[in-house]
């Protein structure tokens, strides 16, 4: 055997004793009790607290070998845990302790007449496969959001953030022990190696979904070669349209937030769409604070008559998700327009409108087929932690079974329940 067959195999029997305990501990977590997984939950969080000091320094260390190798700012950014940051995280994960335990919840229960009952009960997806870039606050997220909802995790972060997310394994383990929970009801992968990703996406016997977080080509690969079902979105290619009767100052600091906020993020603004009406009169505002920020502006040819330094757009500016300080600009004729904008180049994801006509909001949310539609409010509140969820797994554009940010229900599904009395069918 040479050594690269023997590395594969022992990524191969690694991976697969992985799913095995994981299969194993999705039985004793779908009967686990709301106490035991929140007390779970309280646990990893006071030990995150107790290591802040440990996981931050790991941090710095993924951060310096990040920059040693060239990684991209926009990645760099999605590394980086901050003491703000690294509190966020834990809040996120306390919210969720507050919420509601979706499991057991039995819903349209009703009389037949046979005289059965049928009705549905929410149970656990089983073992969730989650494979993300960067971002070691995505090990928190899911794992916190995978125990509330009753799953077993199995988690494979990006190699430039292995040591925090090694860190952050210790938390995990500490705090499922300590609830007498199975500790492999959440596993971090170790290895770095890229074929553990394969391994896991092509293993539907220990693996009922997987979640890929990251970039464009992570996913369209993971969604390309897997043979276990996706909860994904490909990209976000976000807009904003301000309308001929928006309120100005509600356009301009709606518009601002939306693409300055934070930049390396999927529900940032990509594009910004004006009506040729209220273009002449919000426009150089805006690219004022724009280029106060160092924001590149790429416009068509109305938005680059009211702003003289503006770079020409492409056809391409018009589909990208820069994740950086750079934002396409179009001047469309009204809604109508915008609205054609968006269906052929949105990805899906989230788009909003400014107006102050109420009828046209309300055509905006109907006619715009993305998984958020928002009225006069930041294309940044497409987040599990900004609607309620606690935090979010992911962001689905997809239309079946879970569509935008995927918290806890989006983790469980609905089974068929019966209740008779001894009845048999005549």
């Amino acid at each position: 055997m040479t050594a690269g067959s023997k590395k594969t195999m022992d990524i191969q029997q690694y991976m697969s004793s992985l799913g095995t305990q994981a299969r194993t501990a999705s039985r004793h977590m779908a009967r686990a009790t709301s106490g035991q997984k929140n007390a779970a939950l309280a646990a990893i969080a006071a030990a995150l607290r107790t290591h802040q000091a440990d996981i931050l320094a790991a941090n710095d260390r993924d951060m310096q070998r990040g920059r040693d190798s060239g990684l991209d700012a926009a990645l760099l950014d999605r590394l980086e845990l901050t003491p703000a940051r690294f509190e966020a995280m834990v809040e996120g994960l306390e919210q969720i302790i507050a919420l509601a335990d979706p499991v057991g919840e039995i819903s349209d229960l009703r009389y037949r007449p046979s005289g059965i009952q049928v009705g549905r009960m929410r149970v656990p997806l089983g073992v969730i496969g989650i494979i993300y870039e960067s971002r070691p606050n995505v090990t928190i997220d899911a794992a916190a959001l995978c125990l509330k909802s009753g799953n077993a995790a199995i988690l494979r972060g990006g190699s430039e953030a292995i040591d925090s997310n090694r860190a952050i394994a210790l938390c995990l383990r500490q705090g499922l022990a300590q609830a007498g929970l199975p500790e492999s009801a959440v596993q971090v992968v170790e290895t770095t190696d890229r074929a553990a990703v394969g391994e896991l996406i092509s293993n539907p016997d220990a693996v009922d979904v997987i979640v890929p977080r990251g970039g464009k080509g992570l996913i369209e690969r993971i969604s390309r070669d897997a043979r276990v079902p996706v909860i994904k979105h490909l990209d976000g290619n976000c807009h904003v349209y301000i309308d001929d009767q928006a309120d100005a100052a509600k356009a301009v600091a709606v518009a601002f937030n939306a693409k300055t906020q934070r930049y390396g993020t999927c529900n940032t603004m990509e594009t910004l769409l004006v009506a040729q009406g209220v273009a002449e009169k919000i426009l150089p505002e805006l690219a004022g604070r724009y280029r106060a920020e160092g924001v590149e502006l790429r416009g068509c040819e109305r938005a680059r008559a009211l702003v003289s330094d503006m770079l020409p757009a492409t056809e391409a500016d018009w589909a990208e998700e820069y994740l950086a300080p750079v934002l396409a600009v179009r001047v469309v004729d009204d809604m109508d327009q915008a609205i054609d904008h968006i269906a052929r180049y949105s990805s899906g994801h989230t788009e909003s409108i400014i107006t102050e006509n109420i009828t046209r909001a309300r055509r905006f949310l109907a006619e715009v087929d993305s998984s958020s539609v928002m009225v006069n409010a930041s294309t940044r509140f497409a987040d599990g932690f900004e609607y309620g969820l606690g935090a979010e797994i992911g962001i689905s554009t997809d239309k079946i079974h879970a569509r935008g940010p995927v918290g806890l229900e989006g983790l469980t599904s609905l089974k068929w329940i019966v209740f008779g009395d001894g009845h048999i069918r005549q």
